[in-house]
């Protein structure tokens, strides 16, 4: 997997602010081809997203010259793009721990 963090620094907004401009854009990701899950960020010091990939080509797909002047047009800001490359993911919710995708012990060398 993939993640990248983007960062809209000093865009402040209410919580139902920050709820109404999620779901306004929530059918875009919604079914986006790679996209396996976007969490929406909102707080003290701005606003933004975590989006989780399944691969570096996926989301440098999304994050063309063109996505950056489209964003700060919108949020009157540029954003701060971070990647990552994901190996292991503990999932408490599912119950589980996986190193590239596969379920394995915690704890348990790869």
């Amino acid at each position: 997997m993939f993640i990248a963090i983007v960062q809209l620094p000093g865009v402040a907004r209410s919580k139902e602010e920050a709820i109404a401009s999620g779901m306004a854009s929530s059918a875009k990701f919604a079914g986006m081809d790679g996209l396996i899950t976007k969490y929406y960020l909102n707080g003290e010091n701005g606003g933004g997203g975590v989006y989780i990939w399944e691969s570096r080509e996926k989301a440098e797909a999304f994050y063309t010259e063109d996505w950056y002047p489209a964003m700060e047009k919108i949020f009157g800001v540029r954003p701060i793009v971070t990647c990552y490359d994901n190996y292991v993911v503990v999932d408490n919710e599912a119950g589980e721990v996986r190193v590239e995708g596969a379920k394995v012990e915690p704890g348990e060398a790869a």
